[in-house]
């Protein structure tokens, strides 16, 4: 999997490009008039030779445009130079009192010709979350410098973070904060070369599920600890109550698939992504006939190379 494709929708919104008339880059989308009345998800984002305030001037057009009041879903891209400096957040902090109807954000929705994920420079969320308190859905992609002290927010349903490599301080900072609307948990594990060094027990909370009482979709996506993953869910309570279960785009093997087909049961799920997978045919086709009311995808059988090795779709 290629991260080379900008989103046309986001949090159901259709996704329109807002860049101040003039500076549109070569090859890319012009600024697009918004449409009276329209609800859209708007992405802004300038190029490497710009500085930061052309995208306080950006925001600011944009807010002249459809009302800072109307902005309820925002992405943002990159933000000059992402592998350097960390995100605006403080831009976006510093407008909480104008982004009252903020509900969606998407911080870092970039393609890798802007930058790699794996070289996206993050920072600390838990100051943002504070100065949304009404925000319901989170996106993050890129994790170097990605951290989130301990916070409490109470209407986060979905939150996403896509990485090369999550970090297991990430990871304890999500198990000491409290999220009790979230029904919809994705996280990129990734490689421990590109700083992905959780282990199991650091998502040993998340498995019980005892602090996340609405959530119904659990993705633990692009893991190279997958069979790992695989063989601690066959057990974990929260299974028991999720409708959406996704390991997909790891390096899950015949051994991890086994433990997962012998716990416990998952005829109550709607759906089991595993695509992306290194299981041999036998044991991908086992899914499908012992969970035949399930939606089950085992496709993109990826080859082990020849020096035995398992790979992520996403790395760098």
């Amino acid at each position: 999997m290629t991260i080379g494709s900008n989103l046309t929708t986001f949090a159901g919104l259709p996704v329109r490009r807002f860049e101040l008339a003039g500076r549109s880059r070569p090859g890319r989308a012009q600024h697009q008039r918004p449409r009276p009345g329209e609800r859209a998800a708007y992405r802004i984002g300038i190029g490497y030779d710009s500085d930061e305030q052309q995208l306080v001037d950006t925001l600011d057009a944009l807010f002249d445009a459809v009302g800072a009041h109307n902005v309820t879903a925002l992405l943002i891209g990159s933000w000059g130079e992402p592998h350097d400096s960390g995100p605006p957040l403080d831009l976006l902090i510093h407008n909480r009192d104008r982004l009252t109807g903020l509900r969606a954000l998407f911080i870092g929705e970039m393609t890798y010709e802007e930058c790699e994920i794996s070289w996206i420079n993050q920072g600390e969320y838990a100051p943002l979350l504070g100065a949304f308190p009404a925000l319901e859905v989170l996106h993050i992609r890129g994790a170097d410098g990605l951290s989130l002290a301990p916070v409490r927010h109470r209407r986060l349903r979905e939150l996403c973070v896509e990485s090369g490599g999550l970090p297991a301080s990430f990871i304890r900072g999500f198990n000491d904060s409290s999220f009790p609307a979230l029904a919809d948990l994705e996280l990129w594990l990734g490689t421990r070369e590109y700083g992905g060094d959780a282990v199991v027990d650091d998502l040993a909370p998340i498995m019980t599920g005892s602090e996340l009482p609405a959530l119904k979709r659990l993705a633990l996506r692009n893991a190279e600890i997958a069979d790992d993953l695989a063989t601690a869910l066959a057990a974990a309570p929260v299974v028991a109550r999720l409708e959406s279960l996704d390991l997909s785009m790891g390096a899950l093997s015949d051994a991890g698939a086994e433990a997962l087909l012998l716990g416990q049961p998952l005829t109550h799920l709607r759906t089991l992504d595993l695509s992306h997978h290194f299981m041999s045919a036998e044991m991908a086709a086992r899914f499908a006939e012992e969970l035949p009311t399930v939606r089950v995808d085992v496709s993109d059988l990826q080859d082990i190379d020849e020096g035995g090795f398992r790979y992520v779709s996403v790395a760098e």
